[in-house]
């Protein structure tokens, strides 16, 4: 693949950057003439509509300027052009917010009566009423149009915690080189992680780990200092909604009752056992004295490292989802061949993967693969998610075509065990086999076990802060390496060094999204296991649950695809599937 075909076509979006200033000049006056509508914006049917029009315009040009912009900075975010393009859109995000500051209160005036009493004089209104009895039900929380200005202004500077982050840990700390497998010295990054843990050279392994964490360490003052700062952003805007806590304020956005985070801690704290299991094999089959973190990755299974170039990994994902439909796969083709996606890393190019979207406009994908196994399953999860774009946008109006974060890592994560259980069925060998169920025990374990400890210290933060209490460096390495030290039992080392790992996770500055990972795996477990019972039937539900949206509250939705996460069941269930793969993996191994 050359190299201008492993990157995004822009030009999907917009022809130029010349087409994007235009729009991005024309996008002041479409938002004044939203503005211009206070006072009247509801003041009769057709105003009400006008209003929704209104509104929908400038969230499209908005997103579709973000796209480009952040498409065009992510692949080098020492590019300050590309920089500025994405704070120049942020400036109008921000004007968006505090020109129309007043629809929310205004509209909030109004009553779901008078609504519905406007749908029988304007029928095209109808679409909006699932949105209309989500707002009215929250009443409570939206305040007079100075103060939710004012939450616009500190929304502002809540997400500039969030920039210092990326700018400090991308553009300013400097990372070490250590000394590779075959002597030559190696660059230290957060992209190339995946990789130097799946070496089968220990040294290296913990050499690069400690390279890592250590720089973190170094900044740990500063990046306490930041997350603090953005702990108490989130505090300040819940409090002043009037919700008691932040978790409260972040999961009523997606009408997530409270226990769902509760059960989830309390489960898994109490079902431990299995992972704790896990870890003493690992120690028993690596013959090490203490499992570390940097042993979690590196196959069991020695001799059987394979390399998967792009062009192979990308048919591997797509035989593995074709149970899914001609149509979704024929899509996913599209995804991989038609330049969706900027594949390799770079040189102050943005880590980790993601997939992003905008109306009008297939999703995008970004990706940093150094053809491994996990760099596949990376892919597949990726692609998940631009599917469940796909057709949402595909089949629900705009105010409907995104989907709640709730739902956003089912997809992904539907798509990776689909992935898994095909290659697992299709492995020759038992080498083949325990690298697959090693690679599944810990996929579990760093996206059920791992994204809880995360979404458990979080909570602990937060709870901290809005007890008062301030958050210290040593306060927030006490209670991460407390934490993993409590889940993975007495065979793993909570040594120094793995107290900075919080201090790496930039989701962190996204509060309460993490667990949300952790439900996400334990929905697509379900599903793929009905897809693989069931087969047709349950594929339906599945692609009914991939086209509807927001159009329904996560919960409901979800249901649609035969999973009923207002339950602990779920997450049980996910406990049971670790440990019916480790019995598994204990007799392929023979042990």
């Amino acid at each position: 693949m050359n190299q201008q075909n492993a990157t995004w076509n822009l030009q999907d979006i917009y022809a130029s950057d010349t087409e994007w200033e235009t729009e991005l000049k024309a996008l002041p006056s479409l938002i004044d003439r939203l503005a211009s509508r206070k006072g009247c914006a509801a003041a009769s049917a057709a105003g009400l509509l006008e209003t929704a029009k209104l509104h929908e315009q400038c969230m499209i040009s908005l997103s579709r300027l973000h796209l480009y912009a952040a498409c065009k900075y992510h692949p080098d975010m020492s590019d300050d052009a590309a920089k500025s393009m994405c704070e120049r859109v942020m400036t109008e995000y921000n004007r968006f917010g505090e020109k129309t500051a007043f629809l929310a209160p205004e509209l909030m005036q109004e009553s779901l009566e008078k609504f519905e009493s406007f749908v029988k004089e304007q029928p095209e209104l109808a679409v909006y009423r699932h949105f209309a009895e989500d707002f009215f039900s929250k009443k409570e929380h939206v305040l007079d149009q100075k103060g939710e200005e004012m939450l616009v202004r500190m929304q502002d500077m809540g997400q500039s915690f969030e920039k210092i982050y990326e700018d400090l840990t991308v553009n300013d700390m400097a990372f070490p080189e250590v000394e590779g497998p075959d002597g030559k010295p190696v660059q230290v990054s957060d992209s190339g992680l995946g990789a130097a843990l799946n070496s089968q050279d220990r040294r290296y392994r913990r050499d690069y780990f400690e390279g890592l964490l250590g720089t973190y360490g170094k900044h740990i003052r500063t990046i306490a200092s930041n997350y603090a700062g953005s702990v108490k952003s989130d505090v300040y805007a819940a409090k002043s909604r009037n919700y008691r806590t932040a978790r409260e304020a972040a999961l009523a956005e997606n009408h997530v009752p409270e226990e769902v985070y509760d059960n989830l801690i309390q489960t898994l704290r109490s079902n431990t056992g299995p992972l704790q299991e896990y870890v003493s094999l690992r120690k028993q089959l690596l013959g090490v004295d203490k499992i570390h973190h940097y042993d979690f990755f590196v196959p069991i299974v020695k001799d059987t490292e394979k390399a998967y170039p792009y062009q192979e990994g990308k048919e591997i994902v797509l035989e593995a989802t074709a149970v899914l439909g001609e149509d979704y796969n024929e899509v996913m083709r599209h995804a991989v061949d038609d330049r969706w996606i900027d594949i390799y890393p770079g040189k102050n190019k943005r880590s980790g993967a993601y997939s992003t979207g905008a109306p009008g406009v297939h999703p995008y994908m970004l990706l940093n693969y150094t053809d491994t196994l996990d760099d596949v399953f990376t892919l597949a999860h990726e692609l998940g998610h631009s599917m469940h774009t796909y057709y949402s946008q595909k089949e629900q109006p705009f105010i409907y075509s995104d989907y709640s974060i709730f739902c956003a890592e089912v997809a992904s994560t539907t798509n990776e065990m689909l992935l898994f259980h095909d290659l697992l069925q299709k492995a020759q060998t038992d080498e083949e086999k325990a690298l697959l169920l090693s690679k599944h025990l810990d996929d579990i374990r760093s996206t059920v076990f791992r994204q809880t400890i995360f979404a458990d210290f979080e909570y602990q933060a937060h709870k901290l802060t809005e007890e008062g209490k301030p958050l210290l460096p040593s306060t927030l390495c006490e209670i991460y390496r407390g934490l993993v030290a409590d889940y993975y039992g007495p065979d793993f080392e909570a040594d120094d060094i793995i107290s900075y790992e919080w201090a790496r996770i930039p989701h962190f500055y996204n509060a309460y999204y993490v667990y949300q990972y952790s439900t996400g795996l334990a929905a697509a477990v379900a599903i793929s296991r009905r897809i693989r019972e069931l087969g047709q039937p349950a594929v339906d539900d599945y692609r009914k649950f991939l086209a509807s949206g927001s159009s329904a509250h996560p919960i409901e939705l979800l249901k649609i695809a035969g999973v009923d996460m207002a339950s602990p069941q779920p997450v049980l269930d996910t406990v049971a599937d670790f440990a019916e793969t480790l019995a598994e993996l204990k007799k392929v191994l023979h042990i």
